[in-house]
């Protein structure tokens, strides 16, 4: 198997705030399936911790990972984010070099 990025991350809004994210945070996510060459992203916000917002990414090498982070739909994301009180950010992407039995 060729080499893929596996990201997990979380971003964190006040609950308040949630009905205004969604909009936004689907167009992100919209354009990101549609336009970045991304294997699978998904995001979920958190049946028991309200504003928490969990992504789990698949890319199919780090180049398209960092062709995504400067991706044109990148920055009103980041910018809605902000302005509707973003909290907290924390990503992690790790290599993967193939599937493990389990």
């Amino acid at each position: 198997m060729k080499e893929t990025v596996a990201v997990f991350g979380t971003l964190r809004f006040p609950p308040e705030s949630m009905d205004a994210v969604r909009p936004h945070l689907k167009t992100f996510v919209d354009a990101t399936r549609n336009l970045d060459g991304c294997l699978a992203y998904d995001v979920a916000e958190d049946l028991f911790d309200p504003g928490l917002i969990r992504f789990s990414e698949l890319w199919p090498d780090n180049g398209s990972l960092d062709a995504h982070l400067v991706a044109p739909h990148i920055a009103p994301w980041r910018e809605a984010a902000k302005r509707l009180g973003l909290l907290e950010r924390a990503f992690t992407a790790y290599d993967i070099h193939g599937p493990r039995p389990v």
